[in-house]
């Protein structure tokens, strides 16, 4: 009989890229009993995994989210899994009664929430430190009682090991199929940025940026605001982007495929500097040449490697100067794309974060 296990989104999307496509895909290939539920969206079953929704239609939204984890809940107890394995902060009080019923349940942090609590606009700037610090103990307290914690990055690994000893980071490295496809001999993307597009990922320095060089921009994602959106999109060299708005994996691979350079300038916030963006790994994947911030982790990725230039993430200028070299340097930007891919190839790739994942459920299975 196959063991079953359940993972929980409240916030995510059914077809989430490290949830979806990477770890329930993962587990039910390797023949586990999978299940997903997310909120809102569609029940179905896709690639192996069974994807059930939950519906909250309450108004208000602390209100809606306190009533979408109780219907969560009680939905995963129905299902009866061997194990959960849920992703959102929000979920923390339904893996602790999780645990009050006597289930195995794996904390799965995607972000260092207390550092990410200091960046959030919306809450005061005098009140952040208190919240994220009040957060970071409630976090503890819970991820202490959980049969293990897994985080998508070593720095946020070694954070939860000093309170749980059962802690690995599973990184979100590329699966490589994806990006098995022919790189386009013809470039008709200079600069392409995929992702979430907000201030504090760097859009209006990329946006200014454009003044000080020839290249156009491909932007791939959605605002995270109508104002930030608009604010940008009055900016004078709005004019030199291809903006595409959302597009699945496969289109992105393709237009990746035609683009000569990717990038990555999030600003120095407390949650980026020890982050690996997805996107790094994929341009690398892709064959693309990389222009990122100058933070020390990514500087030690991209410098070891020799896949791209980093820079001040602040300074359009300095920016454009990475960019125009890498458009000037034809071959050199080539060697650092194929160097990248390598790269990812070698070490920074699914296949070993899918190993470390299914050992750790058969441990905790034991």
């Amino acid at each position: 009989m196959k063991n079953k296990i359940c993972h929980i989104t409240t916030v995510h999307n059914a077809k989430d890229t490290r949830i979806f496509q990477k770890e329930c895909v993962s587990l039910a290939n390797h023949g586990f009993d999978t299940h997903l539920i997310v909120a809102n969206q569609k029940s179905e079953t896709s690639k192996g995994v069974q994807i059930h929704n939950i519906t909250s239609t309450t108004s208000g939204r602390l209100y809606r989210m306190w009533k979408t984890t109780q219907i969560a809940l009680e939905k995963a107890l129905k299902i009866d899994a061997d194990i959960y394995h849920f992703h959102d902060p929000e979920l923390l009080p339904v893996g602790i009664k999780l645990k009050k019923f006597g289930k195995k349940v794996i904390y799965d942090t995607h972000e260092d929430v207390p550092r990410q609590i200091l960046s959030k606009y919306y809450i005061p700037s005098l009140i952040r430190p208190f919240v994220a610090t009040i957060f970071e103990i409630y976090e503890n307290r819970i991820a202490a009682k959980m049969d293990a914690v897994i985080t998508a990055t070593p720095f946020i690994r070694d954070r939860f090991l000093k309170i749980n000893t059962r802690t690995i980071d599973i990184n979100n490295y590329p699966i490589l199929e994806k990006f098995n496809i022919e790189i386009s001999n013809e470039k008709t993307h200079d600069i392409c940025y995929v992702g979430l597009i907000s201030k504090i990922r760097g859009i209006e320095e990329m946006i200014r940026m454009l003044k000080f060089t020839k290249a156009k921009m491909t932007l791939i994602g959605e605002f995270q605001s109508k104002e930030e959106e608009t604010f940008i999109k009055n900016l004078p060299t709005w004019k030199k982007v291809n903006f595409l708005g959302k597009k699945n994996s496969q289109e992105v691979a393709k237009i990746l495929s035609q683009s000569k350079m990717g990038i990555v300038i999030f600003h120095p916030e407390p949650n980026h500097i020890n982050a690996q963006p997805n996107k790094i790994f994929e341009y690398m994947a892709a064959s693309l040449p990389i222009v990122t911030s100058d933070f020390p982790l990514w500087k030690s990725i991209v410098t070891k490697h020799n896949t791209g230039i980093c820079v001040n993430p602040l300074a359009p200028k300095e920016i454009a100067s990475a960019v125009n070299v890498l458009l000037k340097n034809k071959e050199q930007s080539i060697q650092m794309g194929k160097n990248g891919q390598k790269a990812v190839q070698e070490v920074f790739n699914w296949k070993q974060e899918n190993e470390k994942l299914i050992n750790l459920y058969q441990q905790i299975l034991k």
